[in-house]
């Protein structure tokens, strides 16, 4: 199947096949290679090959380019870090027209960092002092208070001794002079230490002190209700001031360790008042200081990052596109004279001309002596798959390529997937209240386009997003349906005429109970509104949304086999043609497809007839009368003709095919050991038809059995996948009833208690409900159910999907700087 395009820069999309591709090869000087490389860049349409696999990434010709962009690099993401530290945003618009040169770049970003870092560990050593002469503030007050308190109870306990009048008795007061009249020199002199200890840590401090000094010390602790900033980790803690008398240098040293291992910061303290009262004027001076010259540091600091961010953005794009472009060099081999570099890659045959003229302005932008040269090579390798979609046609080729990438210019399914995925969904989802909800939101998404693409949004947001056109058709397609269905939040209205039934007779007041009589023109468009409540609501509904279902099914079928067939006269295998479409159309339709013209003579002529019977005594007693159970003329006859077409199918599928394969094989291989390679212009056609699958070697049995295994699926997924479809009867049931449901036993329930707050109830009830159940999880369910039917019963009947993306190299595709 030729394609032709028209003229200029963007031919037509054809979104029926993948774009014809070429392996191309270009030959470039060294000299104007980069800027070669970075105008393939811009343009986006070629996809280099590695010839340089058999190399590590240390041994390539661009390894230290590459090395020196991933430190620069390295630095704007230490920029980057540092501004959202500090709250500094980026400038965002980008002057295209300023070239900056990396070197400068380079030693712009070097500077920065070193005077950066030079601010940060000033700021560093500054708030670290900060902390310390707060925490040693703290201890100040806290032990001072504890001295003070201290000092006047003894004072007190003094006057109170001098003052009390001595009466004892005379035998025990030679006892008592003796215990009084100890030597001073023999007197014990306490020492303490004061300090700061974390609050969770410090009922265990206490305890491992008095264990470890076996209570020969005495710990006051004070609690400090603001917490403080760690003088060592920088961040917040709640802590507790504490002061530890000791008696001896061993329960010193021991009292050190310990405090060391609990990460209490001690400092210096004096019994002295007057000295504590210096040391507390000479602490407050200092921290006045520190705040002051930390204020300036940091103003300082947030110029310095405001300056890196007007430029930033524009660093960070130079930088990235420079790393690209050494990486895709690196892809390209020299040549033995080594100053040429020599690449091979995919191309669209479109792009061809814009390929050459990038190629001819890069040798002459760079002052080249030499031009590069472009050819087309002619290989046996299957080229990349490459389909040109807009914002529209996108979220559909995402749909079909989560399955698996189409196989380069094999059908693409998305073309009628546009319009069958979001039919199949409405067909579950049938009701235009609903698809009008759904239509607003998705409206919103549409229409603030241009906002949203430029925000992060949510996981869940970001994916409704993407998909917002295939949300905007499933809406107007469910809008559709619930017109054809009559439901509007389940309720019928008489849109398009008055009901054509009326009540048996003039004491009728409930369809329920009496029944209906036809009484004008039947109802123009869709489900009669009067069908809701009655006694026949449901096996008419059910008997209409079954056979619709099989119709629907036995159509896509049908259309994915006819999809089949376009394959394979596109890749010229008559084989598939005859061996696989041509049985596999029979086998269907004389079977299913039989099945839905009976469906449709029954609908047009009334008749009461059985299919469930028709079908299963057309295989199980095919010879008897079919009796009342007949629908036309010689239907037993028809019938006969039917099976016995359906059983010849099956052997046709599988026998003859293995055995053309073979003898095409031995044809084309005998006696071609060494002649020459085949230079038709069908070098990139690929045999699609089974027989080697790209091996030297035909194995017959191998062959075989994939087709036996094929037939078999055919065969048998016939069956299952016609019953499969019966899933949209089954989903568009439950989503009728579930309305119902909330309608009558919530709104209309709560209406009937005459009470304006249980009617405010109900209908919050009502809509989170209905947002919740149906317009949520109801969604959800129907577009799994569609996107099964599409990839499983639709696209295994015609779709490979063994292929791979045509990943062009561009500047615009990635956002990660560390690619």
């Amino acid at each position: 199947m030729a394609e032709s395009h028209g003229g200029g820069c963007c031919p037509p999309m054809d979104l029926m096949r993948s774009e014809p591709m070429h392996l191309v090869q270009v030959i470039v000087p060294m000299e104007s290679a980069h800027l070669t490389v970075s105008y393939l860049g811009d343009l986006g349409l070629v996809q280099f090959k590695d010839l340089n696999s058999d190399k590590s990434p240390f041994q390539r010709t661009y390894a230290a380019q590459i090395k020196r962009c991933g430190e620069m690099a390295r630095k704007l993401r230490f920029f980057k870090e540092q501004m959202s530290k500090a709250g500094v945003t980026p400038k965002e618009t980008i002057d295209e027209d300023i070239d900056i040169d990396l070197d400068d770049v380079e030693v712009k970003l070097g500077e920065l960092e070193a005077e950066l870092v030079e601010i940060n560990a000033n700021n560093d050593k500054l708030q670290r002092s900060y902390n310390e002469l707060v925490e040693y503030k703290l201890v100040l007050e806290k032990a001072g208070e504890f001295f003070a308190s201290a000092h006047r109870s003894a004072n007190a306990q003094r006057s109170e001794i001098e003052t009390e009048q001595v009466d004892e008795d005379l035998l025990e007061a030679p006892l008592l002079q003796e215990e009084k009249s100890v030597d001073p020199t023999k007197q014990v002199k306490l020492g303490f230490l004061t300090g700061l200890v974390p609050r969770e840590k410090s009922m265990v401090f206490e305890r491992i002190l008095f264990r470890a000094t076996r209570g020969n010390i005495f710990i006051r602790q004070s609690v400090i209700e603001e917490s403080v900033v760690d003088p060592n980790s920088g961040e917040k803690a709640e802590k507790n001031v504490f002061v530890v008398f000791y008696s001896g240098e061993r329960a010193k040293s021991k009292i050190l360790k310990i405090c060391e291992a609990f990460g209490a910061n001690r400092y210096p303290f004096s019994e002295d008042l007057g000295k504590q009262a210096q040391m507390m004027t000479e602490v407050s001076g200092r921290l006045s200081e520190l705040k002051t010259t930390i204020g300036a540091g940091l103003d300082h600091r947030n110029i310095l990052l405001e300056t890196i961010g007007d430029k930033f953005e524009q660093w960070n794009l130079k930088v990235r596109k420079e790393k690209a472009i050494y990486h895709t060099l690196n892809m390209l081999s020299l040549d033995v004279t080594k100053k040429c570099l020599v690449g091979e890659g995919w191309s669209p045959v479109f792009a061809a001309t814009e390929v050459q003229d990038a190629l001819q302005r890069a040798a002459v932008d760079s002052n080249s002596q030499v031009g590069s040269i472009f050819q087309v090579l002619r290989t046996k390798e299957m080229p990349p798959t490459f389909f040109r979609t807009n914002k529209f046609t996108t979220a559909f080729q995402e749909i079909v390529d989560a399955y698996g990438v189409a196989k380069y210019q094999e059908a693409n399914p998305s073309v009628f997937t546009i319009v069958t995925f979001p039919f199949l969904f409405a067909v579950m989802f049938g009701d235009w209240g609903h698809g009008i909800c759904l239509l607003l939101a998705t409206m919103y998404l549409i229409l603030r386009e241009k906002k949203l693409s430029s925000q992060k949004l949510g996981d869940i947001m970001e994916m409704a997003f993407g998909g917002r056109y295939v949300i905007f058709m499933m809406s107007l397609f469910s809008i559709y349906t619930g017109l054809i269905y009559n439901e509007f939040f389940s309720i019928p209205f008489p849109l398009f005429a008055s009901s054509a039934y009326e009540c048996r007779d003039v004491s009728c007041s409930e369809a329920t109970t009496i029944g209906l009589i036809k009484t004008r023109d039947t109802y123009p468009f869709g489900v009669d509104p009067v069908w809701k409540g009655t006694r026949s609501e449901l096996p008419f509904l059910n008997s209409l949304k079954m056979k619709m279902s099989i119709l629907i099914g036995v159509a896509q079928m049908n259309l994915g086999i006819i999809m089949s067939f376009f394959n394979a006269k596109f890749f010229k295998s008559a084989v598939n043609v005859w061996f696989q479409f041509v049985p596999q159309m029979i086998f269907l339709n004389c079977l299913f497809g039989y099945l839905s013209v009976l469906i449709i003579i029954k609908w047009c002529t009334g008749s009461q007839a059985d299919l469930y019977h028709v079908m299963i005594y057309m295989f199980l007693s095919p010879m008897d009368d079919l009796g009342e159970n007949q629908l036309f003329p010689n239907q037993k006859i028809v019938q006969l003709t039917f099976l016995f077409l359906a059983l010849v199918s099956v052997p046709w599928m599988l026998l003859p095919k293995p055995f053309i394969l073979k003898k095409q094989h031995e044809a084309r291989h005998q006696g071609l050991s060494y002649a020459h390679l085949d230079e038709t212009d069908e070098s990139l056609q690929v045999d699609t038809n089974g027989g080697g699958h790209g091996h030297e070697e035909f194995e017959f049995s191998e062959i075989f059995v994939h087709q036996l295994i094929h037939t078999i699926e055919f065969v048998l997924g016939a069956v299952s996948n016609t019953a499969s479809y019966l899933r949209l009867w089954a989903l568009s049931l439950a989503h009728s009833e579930l309305s119902s449901v909330f309608y009558e036993k919530v709104l209309l329930m709560a209406w009937g208690f005459n009470n304006v707050f249980i009617l405010i109830i109900g209908i919050l009830v009502f809509i989170f409900a209905t947002v919740g159940v149906l317009l949520v999880m109801e969604t959800l369910s129907a577009f799994l159910h569609a996107l099964r039917l599409h990839w499983v019963e639709y696209q295994n009947k015609f779709y490979e999907g063994d292929g791979y993306k045509f990943a062009p190299f561009t500047f615009t595709l990635d956002g990660n700087e560390d690619e």
